[in-house]
């Protein structure tokens, strides 16, 4: 499977199910699990403040290019 499939595969579930991120992420974890410790590891580490960072200067480089 293509990683593009699973990100568009997880937003499709994402906008369809109804249900916060967070739900979802704890419907797939396991307490104690590697999948939480990773997790946990990211976000320790700043991974949502950054990745949100991240998509906000893309959009914004976007937008100037698209104003050339």
């Amino acid at each position: 499977m293509q990683k593009s499939a699973v990100f568009q595969g997880a937003g499709v579930l994402l906008r369809d199910s109804g249900k916060l991120p967070a739900e979802l992420k704890a419907e797939v974890c396991t307490p104690g699990g590697t999948t939480i410790h990773g997790i946990h590891a990211l976000e320790k580490e700043g991974f949502r403040a950054a990745t949100m960072g991240a998509v906000e200067a893309a959009t914004e480089r976007a937008r100037d290019l698209g104003k050339k």
